[in-house]
């Protein structure tokens, strides 16, 4: 018996990082996974490995009204329901905020913040029809807090949150559960951009990247996205079941403060 036995879920951004370990859990746990993204080898490869009758890929482009009623009739179709969602896909761009350009900041709102909005008010319907569910929104460490050089990330973390406490209100009674992810620093290619640099050295990255979060968070090491998946899973399942409309930080406790040693 698993977590999710029954379940159908849809994971954005779910072709690596952190959305292609919730997929993965969630199967483990019994679960029906709609995995969508825009990486579609990734994401048609790792619906392959999951199987046929557990896994499904969809193209969605989650800032894009009509890829999320395209990802929810094949979703019905192929499973019959949805009664979850994880509104994991998300981009970041480093860039000091007086130096932004407007296509830049708006693009990270289209994704980030309009894509999540998107998938409340495509999904939220379905899983109400479904006889109640989930949604888990994915924020950040920086929705609590701020950070240099990520404001327009930043920004729309923030305004997640927003929209999570709106819609916990608004579909409780609709039995609908609604949270947040906060994770904090997480060994992904999104996160770790060097890891996208064909020209680097990976080793070294890896040396410069664990030393760097060494000393920024007291645990001592950057995250794992396996560490998140965990915790949207919990969110998802039953083990939630008195728990909506709040923020839950999985930081290695770099939200508590920096460490000195």
């Amino acid at each position: 018996m698993g977590k999710l036995d029954g379940r159908v879920v849809i994971v954005t951004g779910a072709a690596r990082g952190q959305g292609e370990q919730e997929a993965r859990l969630f199967a483990k746990e019994g679960a029906k996974v709609v995995i969508g993204d825009v990486l579609d080898e990734q994401g048609e490869s790792l619906a392959k490995e999951l199987g046929e009758g557990v896994a499904l890929y969809v193209h969605l482009d989650v800032g894009r009204e009509e890829d999320w009623t395209a990802a929810v009739a094949a979703a019905k179709d192929a499973f019959g329901k949805i009664d979850g969602l994880v509104n994991n896909a998300g981009i970041l761009r480093f860039n000091e905020l007086v130096n932004t350009p407007l296509e830049e900041f708006q693009q990270i709102i289209q994704v980030n913040q309009v894509g999540a909005f998107l998938g409340i008010r495509s999904v939220a319907p379905e899983i109400e029809a479904a006889g109640g569910g989930t949604i888990v929104n994915t924020a950040s460490y920086t929705a609590m807090t701020g950070m240099a050089y990520v404001g327009a990330y930043a920004a729309t973390k923030h305004a997640i949150l927003g929209l999570t406490r709106v819609a916990a209100m608004e579909l409780a009674a609709k039995g609908i559960r609604v949270n947040a992810v906060c994770p904090g620093a997480v060994d992904t290619a999104m996160t770790n951009p060097a890891a996208l640099d064909p020209t680097a050295d990976p080793e070294e990255t890896a040396a410069g990247v664990a030393e760097l979060y060494k000393k920024l968070v007291p645990l001592g090491r950057i995250g794992r996205p396996e560490e998140v998946a965990a915790l949207a899973l919990f969110l998802t399942s039953e083990d939630s079941s008195y728990i909506t409309g709040q923020p839950f930080v999985v930081d290695g406790g770099w939200l508590a403060g920096v460490s000195i040693i």
